[in-house]
């Protein structure tokens, strides 16, 4: 059997240029007319940097207009007001993780939902839970994305689902239920999880333990999706142990270059079609206009 690899960087490019033609519809031969992506920094946060950074230029390689601000640019409070009110800024992200993890929840409640294109605020994670998605966490989304370009059938599939973060595990196991998938969700306190991964016809991985799942924990029909990103001496790595998984799985995302390249353009599709939604005139992503 041969193991078919998950490209996300392929799927980056495909929507990089999707974005790119849709940016240029909505701005037209006006370059301010461009839709403007602002993210907030604080702290020191080597990963909140790198976040930044990586928004950023995929926010520039589409042609949406990257706004980056730190706390040197006013009370963090005030700029989202701020940004909130502007009708050229649609969306706003907060880079985490912040230094004071309170100011980080404090600046996320504060977005607008309507401009919450990393569906951080709570609205938005409620709309999800009901099975109504305006806004999704970027990385779930990732994963529905990367399964989608690659035809991987989700209804009727038995999915584990490896982590019960607010940011990628309880988002994409309500996105995986809403495609009709049947969904086991694994966490530090599941008593024999091998036993669960095995039985698993989609398997996403985002437990943050670097090697975590290995070849006795699946089977051959297993699609398996790996959302860690673990720094380790020998470069990133993901959840997966991806040199002994690979041979045996159906197919597999690989770490680096599976989930990290498409998780920026989530983000910026979920900014264009804010934009877009402005210029039809809706006011929310659920309005019929």
């Amino acid at each position: 059997m041969t193991t078919r690899l998950l490209d996300g960087r392929d799927v980056a490019s495909h929507l990089r240029r999707e974005l790119r033609h849709r940016v240029e519809r909505l701005s037209g031969d006006d370059p301010e007319a461009a839709p403007q992506l602002a993210i907030l920094r604080s702290g020191s946060s080597e990963a909140s940097a790198l976040y930044a950074s990586s928004l950023e230029r995929a926010a520039r390689s589409v042609g949406v207009v990257p706004v980056v601000l730190a706390e040197e640019s006013g009370p963090m409070i005030e700029t989202i007001d701020r940004l909130n009110a502007d009708e050229r800024v649609a969306g706003i992200v907060v880079a985490q993780p912040l230094s004071d993890p309170e100011l980080g929840r404090r600046l996320v409640e504060r977005i607008d939902p309507a401009k919450d294109v990393d569906g951080a605020t709570p609205a938005n994670a409620g709309w999800l839970a009901r099975g109504e998605p305006a806004f999704v966490p970027a990385t779930a989304l990732a994963v529905i994305a990367i399964l989608e370009a690659y035809d991987i059938p989700v209804a009727g599939q038995r999915a584990v689902v490896i982590g019960r973060s607010a940011v990628v595990g309880r988002p994409v196991a309500s996105l995986l239920l809403a495609r009709d998938a049947t969904v086991v969700i694994c966490h530090r306190a599941t008593r024999n999880l091998a036993r669960e991964t095995r039985r698993a016809e989609l398997l996403v991985v985002a437990a943050g333990s670097p090697g975590l799942v290995r070849s006795e924990m699946v089977n051959a029909s297993a699609v398996v999706v790996d959302c860690g990103i673990n720094a380790t001496p020998e470069g990133i790595v993901g959840d997966v142990h991806h040199a002994t998984v690979a041979p045996v799985v159906r197919a597999i995302s690989p770490v680096p270059g599976g989930i990290g390249p498409v998780t920026p353009m989530m983000v910026l599709r979920q900014t264009v079609e804010s934009a877009e939604r402005t210029a039809s005139g809706k006011t929310t992503p659920g309005d019929a206009g």
